[in-house]
C-alpha cells in the first residue's frame, strides 16, 4: 500500500551530495555524476573577424567609416560606387559630436584622442566639400 502511494506521487527525491554527514566521499554519487555529466564542450574555434566584440574605439571607427562613405571618400562596399550625401555625412558627424559631449571626462585618454581626431578630420573634410559644392552651385 505504501508503494502505491509512492508511485502516485510522480517524483522521487535523490540525495546527490558528494559527501556524507561525516565528511566522507560517497561512492554511489560519484558514479552517478560520472555517468550523467555532460561531455566536455568542443574546443572553441576562432571567431570570424566580424564577430569581434564591439568596444568604444571600434564603435567610433564604425561611425567615422559611415561618415567617410557619405562624404564620398570611400566606395560603398555593396555597389562599389562612390556617392556623396552631405546631409547624411553631417548627421553622422553630429552623432559623433553628441557622443563626444556626453562622454566628456568618462573616456580613457586614447579613446578621447581617437574621438577628437576623428571629429576634427571629418569636420574638415565636410567643410571642404560643402565649400566646393557651394562654389560649383553658384
Amino acid at each position: 500500500m505504501e508503494n502505491d502511494k509512492e508511485e502516485r506521487r510522480g517524483f522521487q527525491v535523490k540525495d546527490r551530495r558528494r559527501f556524507s554527514e561525516t565528511g566522507e566521499a560517497r561512492a554511489d554519487v560519484a558514479e552517478d555524476a560520472a555517468r550523467t555529466s555532460a561531455p566536455p564542450p568542443p574546443p572553441a574555434a576562432e571567431a570570424p573577424p566580424g564577430d569581434e566584440p564591439v568596444n568604444f574605439s571600434t564603435f567610433v571607427l564604425g561611425l567615422s567609416t559611415q561618415a567617410l562613405l557619405h562624404l564620398g571618400e570611400i566606395p560603398d562596399p555593396i555597389s562599389n560606387a562612390t556617392q556623396r550625401d552631405l546631409a547624411a555625412a553631417k548627421h553622422v558627424i553630429d552623432i559623433l559630436a553628441i557622443l563626444r559631449e556626453k562622454t566628456r571626462s568618462n573616456l580613457e585618454p586614447d579613446e578621447e584622442a581617437l574621438l577628437d581626431s576623428m571629429l576634427y578630420d571629418l569636420r574638415m573634410r565636410y567643410v571642404e566639400l560643402a565649400r566646393r559644392v557651394t562654389k560649383e552651385g553658384k
